[in-house]
């Protein structure tokens, strides 16, 4: 990308862009998005889907214009169809992406979710999703196995295992979030409990908790709302010495243990790409199909190992 078309996408991804340019010149085609994921990476999320849109070969300012919104979404989804909006892209949770689909039936809606689609019933299915959507999926629910996996090659003599699920998410995804753990830790004789946080003194209270219960290792579920507390939370799990795994390099990268999950960088980027797709005019529901993206694909999991001590005396 040249470096005037980066500046302004970085400046768009602060601002928001204007739909019309200063000398009133035809309307590019407008990108609308909805991101309902934690503040603080709002820019770098922007950046990134910019960089799948400019290798799509459509560059902001020039091809097309987009319009990012955080917080109230169902009022910007309805704004940006009665706008004209040519896509619409919802990441962040299932409410954006809801807010989405509640606004239009007929405008292309391109979405990002960690769970799974078909459950929550934003598909019918991964590879012809049907009706106007389609999307990405990092699958982070079914990979239960290989995370606990992970922690206990580093603590083996662990039997204890804390579960920390955050129950505003969509009760379909805490109930299969906690199947698939509990699924993976009682055949290997492992024992299982879950804590639930849905606000930062629940958080406090499920480490207080998970100590009394001896939880050896402590598994922490997909969330939005733990990605906003990482710096909490891995504060006191550093405080009561639990070893952690978590679900996002972000943790890591703030000094807990260890990640499992997605690339963030390529999902951000892989909705770029298939908005640019639906420009150039492929249709959302049929070849464009919701991705299920395992390792060995282009959107590989990643472990990330944080820059702490030894386990398990840092977490």
């Amino acid at each position: 990308m040249q470096r005037r078309e980066f500046i302004v996408g970085l400046r768009a991804a602060i601002t928001g862009s204007i739909r019309t340019d200063a000398q009133g010149l035809p309307r590019l085609p407008l990108v609308g998005y909805l991101d309902d994921g934690p503040v603080e990476g709002f820019i770098f999320r922007q950046v990134e889907f910019r960089k799948g849109l400019a290798a799509a070969d459509y560059f902001e300012g020039s091809d097309v214009a987009i319009e990012a919104h955080r917080g109230r979404l169902s009022d910007w989804a309805g704004d940006l169809v009665d706008h004209g909006v040519a896509v619409l892209v919802a990441s962040g949770s299932l409410p954006a992406i809801l807010a989405a689909k509640a606004a239009t039936t007929t405008i292309p809606i391109v979405f990002g979710y960690g769970a799974a689609p078909i459950e929550t019933g934003l598909v019918s299915s991964l590879h012809h999703p049907g009706g106007n959507i389609t999307g990405v999926t990092s699958m982070t629910v079914g990979i239960g196995s290989k995370r606990l996996g992970l922690l206990l090659d580093l603590v083996p003599r662990a039997t204890g295992v804390a579960v920390l699920v955050d129950p505003n998410d969509d009760a379909t995804v805490v109930r299969s979030m906690i199947a698939d753990v509990r699924g993976a830790a009682i055949p290997i004789g492992r024992g299982i409990e879950v804590f639930y946080a849905r606000d930062v003194d629940d958080i406090d209270a499920a480490f207080t908790g998970l100590v009394e219960k001896r939880s050896e290792v402590l598994f922490v579920s997909p969330s939005s709302f733990f990605s906003s507390h990482r710096m909490e939370i891995v504060a006191l799990a550093a405080q009561h010495r639990v070893p952690a795994l978590y679900f996002e390099r972000d943790f890591a990268e703030a000094g807990g243990l260890m990640s499992y999950g997605p690339n963030i960088s390529e999902q951000y980027r892989l909705l770029g790409v298939y908005a640019g797709r639906i420009l150039s005019g492929q249709k959302p529901g049929a070849g464009n199909a919701a991705r299920h993206r395992r390792r060995g694909d282009s959107m590989s999991r990643e472990v990330r190992i944080g820059s702490c001590g030894e386990v398990p005396a840092c977490p």
